[in-house]
């Protein structure tokens, strides 16, 4: 049965129980909207049920078509089914779990910390009697929980997929005649099928920190970061997005990033919302009362593109910062967020997709053209005919690598450059397309990435603005597996690396870390971690977005897909892609509302939103976006 949600004000609720083949009553749904519910095929009204006023606000915190809450343990329940009516309790849509306590013995009560973690389990965990009872237990009973666990959602609300067995205990004994928990882990485990019904990806927002590069001008800019958590999506979204946003970066993030709030800043006030003209108005602690206007303006900035990331239906107007009292410590509006502090500073401008054409020429095609053109400068002359080609996020430098995978040219987009000398040239063998070098990538810095690869191993490089001597840059998790691909991101604190181990290729992600000095930076790639491990044989991948990758591979015994990703390990909740035959290569701008690019099969094909994938070009390799 589907359901509408009400638009009139004064549309009530109702509530009627839902229960589960011996467990009892578990949980119960409230459903917003009857009368659409009634057209919707119920065949009858509810009778029983609290009435209240729905908000037809669409920034209600929280507005969703069906609510679910916890029903209280019945008298005389035995161990298992209280054990199951808990479980069931804690996937509710109360922000306190107090439905799901009162399962709790009243030790338990006062110990249990339902936010210390969450374990996602491919389904709800089987809870069933242990299989040897602690004989000496005479007045407790043991039931155990079980299941596969995909993914772990710690305090901090990072996600990290984590696949393994999962059984723990939980230990009941009887208060007042009835069973009750006395010991449990803290914590929520989860079916995923409830994890994605409750919860809901968001980004936050923090500066890229670039340390020993921080005193050059490129590096002073407001670099926003994307930071992945889950949050839940129905309990006060906006308040607990910026909750999160104030409790700092996550784990993965920290060494790189910074937040603008000073330590210890807090809401003054717990419940957030948009008002009628979409501005949001945030009173702080005392800690942020002391900020100039530069640093308010960041602070400003992350809470506009955290909320904004939470409230995707909803376009921000402004953000208020105010003290306790309700005092303006600073404003800033939709357009001056979008201008100054962007995280993708070039998203949303007309930027060309380019591939190298039948002819060996570099083309540029925008998203409305039927044919490409060759772009100004020596690449568009067909003269070098190259293997893979990147554009600078200017749009007025590129970087191609020769046919052979063995030099690294860098020209200006600009009529009457020369070619000039390689910037570099590569160890590995010219006949062996595995080695040479890989395809370049630009970050939003103006900095040249590109890795190096031998029969022996790989090395990860990287030339400031483009030029100069390649410097290395360190990566310690690599161990013996060899680079196949990289694809920076703009802020240039995270790249994505396709590593190759004994045959199987996967996508990894690291941190880029700076150390030494300015004149003597010391640059390294630390803690690798998998963006898709569901899949064993990754071909492509490209940045589709602040946290998000555009990713091509197969599962084991599978055939290829393309899917989109999250930096943290999840899936994304963006729409399904349809498939396409033998992609070797993938692009994606990261304005997720411009189209993708691949190389496939029919050719260069492109994929606009809410359309087919349609071919631009019969002949062609090495399709990029900028970057």
């Amino acid at each position: 049965m589907d359901t509408e949600r009400g638009s009139e004000r004064g549309v009530g609720t109702t509530s009627r129980k839902r229960t589960r083949k011996g467990a009892g009553p578990a949980r119960t749904l409230v459903l917003l909207g009857c009368a659409a519910v009634l057209l919707a095929g119920c065949a009858s009204m509810p009778d029983n049920g609290e009435v209240t006023a729905v908000d037809q606000s669409p920034r209600a915190e929280g507005d969703s078509q069906v609510r679910v809450y916890g029903v209280p343990p019945q008298d005389g329940a035995q161990p298992t089914n209280i054990v199951r009516s808990f479980l069931d309790a804690t996937t509710s849509d109360e922000a306190d779990f107090r439905t799901a306590t009162q399962y709790l013995a009243k030790s338990a009560k006062r110990t249990w910390r339902p936010f210390q973690a969450t374990k996602v389990l491919q389904e709800r965990p089987k809870s069933e009697p242990q299989v040897q009872p602690n004989r000496e237990d005479v007045n407790g009973y043991t039931v155990s929980l079980s299941g596969i666990q995909v993914a772990t959602v710690d305090d901090n609300h990072a996600y990290t997929p984590e696949e393994k067995p999962y059984r723990q205990a939980i230990h009941l004994i009887k208060e007042g005649g009835q069973w009750r928990i006395d010991r449990l882990p803290n914590g929520l485990v989860l079916g995923l099928s409830d994890f994605q019904r409750i919860y809901r990806s968001a980004n936050k927002y923090y500066f890229a920190s670039y340390k020993s590069e921080s005193e050059e001008p490129k590096a002073s800019r407001n670099v926003l970061v994307a930071d992945p958590v889950y949050l839940r999506q129905r309990i006060k979204p906006i308040t607990a997005s910026v909750e999160a946003l104030l409790s700092g970066p996550t784990d993965w993030l920290n060494q790189v990033t910074t937040s603008a709030f000073p330590s210890g800043t807090r809401l003054a006030t717990r419940d957030l919302a948009l008002d009628d003209s979409n501005a949001l108005r945030v009173k702080l602690s005392k800690q942020a009362v002391s900020t100039d206007t530069a640093q308010c303006k960041q602070m400003a900035a992350q809470l506009f593109f955290t909320v904004q990331d939470m409230t995707r239906a909803s376009k921000i107007r402004e953000v208020e910062l105010q003290d306790n009292s309700g005092n303006s410590l600073c404003a800033l509006s939709q357009e001056q967020a979008e201008r100054d502090f962007a995280p993708s500073p070039h998203a949303g401008r007309p930027a060309n997709e380019y591939f190298i054409d039948a002819d060996h020429k570099v083309v540029a095609m925008s998203d409305s053209a039927t044919e490409p053109t060759p772009v100004r400068g020596p690449f568009g002359t067909g003269k070098t005919p190259l293997r893979s080609v990147a554009i600078s996020r200017g749009e007025n430098t590129a970087a191609g690598v020769s046919s052979d995978g063995r030099s690294l040219y860098v020209a200006a987009l600009e009529d009457g450059i020369e070619r000039g000398d390689p910037l570099m040239t590569s160890a590995g063998s010219a006949k062996n397309a595995d080695e040479g070098l890989t395809a370049p990538s630009w970050d939003g810095l103006g900095d040249l990435w590109i890795a190096d690869r031998d029969a022996h191993g790989s090395r990860l490089l990287r030339m400031r603005e483009g030029k100069g001597d390649p410097e290395e840059v360190a990566v310690p998790g690599l161990g013996g597996r060899r680079i196949k691909a990289i694809k920076v991101a703009a802020d240039g604190i995270r790249i994505a690396v396709l590593v190759e181990d004994k045959g199987r290729t996967t996508l990894q992600l690291g941190r880029v870390e700076r150390g030494g000095s300015s004149a003597h930076p010391v640059l390294s790639v630390q803690e690798l971690r998998p963006i898709a491990p569901q899949l064993e044989d990754v071909v492509a991948a490209s940045w589709a977005g602040g946290s998000r990758l555009v990713v091509v591979g197969r599962e084991s015994g599978g055939v290829q897909q393309m899917q989109f990703m999250e930096t943290d390990g999840s899936a994304s909740n963006a729409q399904t892609l349809p498939g396409v035959n033998g992609v070797k290569a993938v692009a994606a701008s990261e304005d997720e509302t411009r189209p993708l690019i691949a190389d496939a099969t029919e050719g260069i094909v492109r994929l606009p939103p809410d359309a087919n994938w349609k071919t631009v070009a019969k002949d062609g390799t090495a399709p990029v976006y900028p970057g």
